[in-house]
């Protein structure tokens, strides 16, 4: 069964940086795609960086220039390098791997939890990321 594993989460000031890991079991990252999610309390499930099988990447302007994702496949790991972290980077991040098809249900809520969303096949648990001074 394939399982993915964030980990690096942790609380900082704002300035701060951290790097969030994903490794990857029963999955092999090299010929897929993989993205970061994160979601706060109460708040929409927000897609923060993706990468594509050729290595294009893509971020919304909210992180743009202070977040990077990157992948390793020697060591079957993905990573997210987030720089200049904010007040309202607070959140859980999860990691995702392998986009697939998936049409959004008319009735769905952007405040479902990321992992119930259908763009990628496997899903972390999560790790949480505070930024407070």
């Amino acid at each position: 069964e394939a399982q993915l594993l964030e980990s690096g989460g942790g609380s900082v000031q704002p300035g701060g940086s951290l790097t969030l890991s994903c490794a990857a079991s029963g999955f092999t990252f090299q010929g897929s795609d993989m993205a970061w999610y994160r979601q706060a309390p109460g708040g929409s499930c927000e897609l923060v960086a993706t990468i594509s099988v050729d290595d294009v990447t893509y971020y919304p302007d909210s992180v743009k220039g202070r977040f990077t994702i990157s992948r390793d496949s020697a060591k079957n790991t993905g990573y997210l390098q987030m720089l200049n972290l904010q007040l309202g980077d607070t959140a859980v991040y999860y990691c995702a791997a392998d986009s697939q098809e998936w049409l959004l249900p008319s009735a769905w809520s952007p405040l479902n939890l990321c992992t119930t969303r259908g763009e990628y096949k496997y899903w972390g648990q999560g790790t949480q990321v505070t930024v407070s001074s």
